[in-house]
C-alpha cells in the first residue's frame, strides 16, 4: 500500500511572485488556485442571489458587495404575499451573509437554533423531504429596484421562487437546479434579468477568491480582501521577524473561517495602502498541499493584489490503515523551463514502480520504471520534454497510485 505523506519541500521549493487584478472600482471577482493560478473572473454585480449547491442547509446568499439588501417581512408569513407593503422599512433589521462561513447566507443564517427543521427561509418537511418556504422577503436588487421575494420550496435539488414589485405587479417565477451546478459551490441568479448564471469555477479547482464582501468592523461594511474555498484551511502567522525565510506552518492553527485572510493584511494611510510586512499566511489547498503566501502590495486604482507564494509541503493523503509507506514531491513547481525532479522515498521495498505524466487532454506523454528499493530516490524529467501547460504526474507502486499537478511555464 502506498501513501503520499507530508514531505517537507522547503529544500526545493520555489518562490513565485504573482498578482491578481479585480479591476477599477473593484468590479470583478477572481477565483485563484495556489497551484494553477487564476481559474475564473466574473463581474461582481451580475447576480443577486446565490443558492447553495452543497450543504443540506440550503442557504441562500445575497450580493451585498454590489448593493443587494434583504429584509425579512415582519408583518406576516407567505400567506400575506398579496398584501405586502414596505411602510416602516427603515426600521426593519437588514439581513446579511456570514463573513466566516459559506454555509450561512442572509437566507439561512437566521434559522431558529432550537428547531432543527427550520432553515430560515423555509422548513424541512419530513414527509415530502422538501424544504417548504414560509417567509416573505423584501430585497433591493443590484440595479436599485425593490422587490418582494418568496422562496417557495427546494424539492429534488431544485429551488423554485417568485418575485414581484411591491404592489404585486410584474410577478415572475424562477428556478435553479442543483443538477446543473453539481460541481460548484453555488448556482447564481440575477433577479434583474430573471436568469440563472454559471459563474463560478468547479469547487475542486480553486482555493481563494479575490473580491469584495460584507465584513463587520463591527458594523456591516463593504471591504476588499480574500476569502477561501470550502475545504481549504488557512493559518495566520503574525509578528514574523524574517518573513522571507519563515516556513514553520506547523506552529500555527489552520482555520476554517473563510475570512482568515480577509482584508486587514493592508491598511490605508497617506493616500495609499501599506502592507503588514511581518505577516505570513499558510494555505492548505484543495489538494492538501501547504503554501506560504505573503502579500507585498495593493493598488486601489486597479484593484491589484501583489503577493508571493511558495509550496512548503507536498500533497498529503493516507492509506486505509494510516500507515506511512512512501513520500513524494515534484520540484520546481511551477517549472520554468528547467529539469523537473521527482523525489520519492519508499519506506519498504516495492515489487514494481512506474511514473507516468499526462497532459490536460489525458494523453500519456511519459512512462518510465522507477527504482523500487527502500529509501530516497530521484527521477529527472529533462527540460524540453514537456511543453508549457498543466500536467498530472502519477506514480504507481505495488498497485497503488498517487498523483500531483505539475505546471510547466
Amino acid at each position: 500500500m502506498l501513501l503520499v505523506a507530508g514531505v517537507s519541500a522547503s529544500a526545493f521549493a520555489q518562490t513565485v511572485n504573482d498578482q491578481v487584478e479585480i479591476g477599477a472600482g473593484y468590479a470583478n471577482q477572481v477565483w485563484y488556485s495556489m497551484a494553477n493560478d487564476e481559474q475564473g473572473t466574473e463581474p461582481k454585480d451580475n447576480w443577486d442571489l446565490a443558492f447553495d449547491m452543497v450543504e443540506i442547509t440550503s442557504t441562500i446568499r445575497i450580493n451585498s458587495e454590489s448593493g443587494v439588501m434583504l429584509w425579512n417581512y415582519p408583518k406576516g408569513n407567505y400567506s400575506a404575499w398579496n398584501s405586502v407593503d414596505t411602510a416602516g422599512l427603515s426600521g426593519w433589521m437588514p439581513r446579511y451573509n456570514s463573513d466566516t462561513s459559506w454555509t450561512y447566507g442572509a437566507m439561512g443564517r437566521y434559522a431558529d437554533p432550537n428547531n432543527s427543521f427550520d432553515l430560515d427561509w423555509g422548513t424541512y418537511d419530513m414527509t415530502s423531504h422538501q424544504v417548504l418556504g414560509d417567509s416573505i422577503y423584501i430585497i433591493k436588487l443590484t440595479n436599485g429596484d425593490f422587490k418582494k421575494l418568496f422562496i417557495e420550496k427546494r424539492a429534488s435539488g431544485k429551488y423554485t421562487f417568485k418575485f414581484a414589485n411591491i404592489d404585486g405587479s410584474d410577478e415572475k417565477t424562477g428556478s435553479i437546479d442543483k443538477a446543473n451546478y453539481s460541481t460548484e459551490n453555488f448556482g447564481y441568479y440575477s433577479l434583474v434579468n430573471n436568469k440563472d448564471l454559471d459563474r463560478e469555477p468547479a469547487r475542486n479547482s480553486w482555493d481563494l477568491v479575490f473580491t469584495q464582501y460584507t465584513g463587520f468592523v463591527p458594523i456591516a461594511y463593504t471591504v476588499t480582501g480574500v476569502l477561501h474555498n470550502r475545504g481549504v484551511r488557512i493559518a495566520r502567522a503574525e509578528n514574523i521577524a524574517n518573513v522571507a525565510t519563515y516556513k514553520s506552518w506547523q506552529a500555527h492553527t489552520m482555520m476554517s473561517e473563510i475570512n482568515t485572510i480577509g482584508y486587514n493584511w493592508k491598511s490605508f494611510s497617506g493616500g495609499g495602502y501599506s502592507i503588514k510586512d511581518s505577516l505570513v499566511f499558510f494555505v492548505k489547498d484543495v489538494d492538501d498541499a501547504i503554501w506560504k503566501l505573503v502579500f507585498t502590495g495593493f493598488e486601489s486604482s486597479t484593484g491589484k493584489y501583489e503577493f508571493s507564494k511558495e509550496k512548503v509541503e507536498a500533497t498529503s493523503v493516507s492509506n486505509i490503515n494510516g500507515d506511512r509507506m512512501a513520500t513524494l514531491a515534484v520540484y520546481p513547481n511551477p517549472s520554468l523551463g528547467s529539469n523537473t525532479t521527482l523525489v520519492y522515498d519508499f519506506d519498504k521495498n516495492m515489487s514494481n514502480a512506474v511514473v507516468e505524466v499526462y497532459d490536460m487532454a489525458g494523453r500519456n506523454v511519459l512512462r518510465s520504471s522507477l527504482e523500487t528499493s527502500v529509501g530516497l530516490h530521484q527521477y529527472v524529467i529533462p527540460a524540453g520534454l514537456l511543453q508549457s501547460g498543466i500536467y498530472s504526474v502519477a506514480v504507481t507502486a505495488d498497485g497503488q497510485k498517487l498523483t500531483q499537478k505539475l505546471i510547466v511555464k
